[in-house]
């Protein structure tokens, strides 16, 4: 909403996440990047690289042998390349507490298609599709990050 809100302010200032950066920058001082839509986009691309992790773990077939069904260790794997290193110790807890939330690949795989029932062998095929779509636009994302160090490294 943050980045949204930013963006409709002056749809011709801010056609870009860059030109959002490059301006809260200038507009905020010191005090950027830990604030406005700066700030939001930042967990939000690591939001989206926990769930482009998970997909392409689940995609390349990583499972636990004894319950093929579970997602448990594609969500582990996801969390500790993108999420971990930025919580804290209460809430890397309830992380693990909440992968036992989690739904089964099959109900997720299902509600990727909206419901239809299909092969899995074509909804990973799908995921392969949105992955070499998507990533390149989140790896571009982190570099623009990276190049106008705007990354924090704080714990939530």
């Amino acid at each position: 909403q943050k980045i949204r809100a930013v963006y409709d302010s002056n749809p011709g200032k801010f056609k870009t996440l860059q030109n959002i950066l490059e301006v809260e920058k200038e507009m905020h001082g010191s005090a950027w990047p830990k604030t406005g839509a700066t700030l939001a986009l930042m967990w939000l691309k690591r939001g989206l690289k926990f769930m482009l992790v998970l997909l392409q773990s689940i995609s390349d077939g990583e499972r636990d042998e004894e319950h093929p069904n579970l997602i448990r260790v594609n969500a582990m794997k996801a969390y500790e390349i993108a999420l971990k290193k930025y919580h804290g110790w209460m809430l890397q807890k309830l992380f693990m507490g909440s992968v036992y939330a989690l739904p089964y690949k099959s109900d997720l795989l299902k509600a990727l298609e909206k419901g239809k029932e299909v092969k899995e062998e074509e909804s990973i095929e799908k995921i392969h599709q949105f992955l070499s779509r998507a990533t390149p636009i989140l790896d571009a994302i982190y570099e623009m990050y990276t190049k106008m160090n705007a990354e924090l490294s704080y714990k939530a």
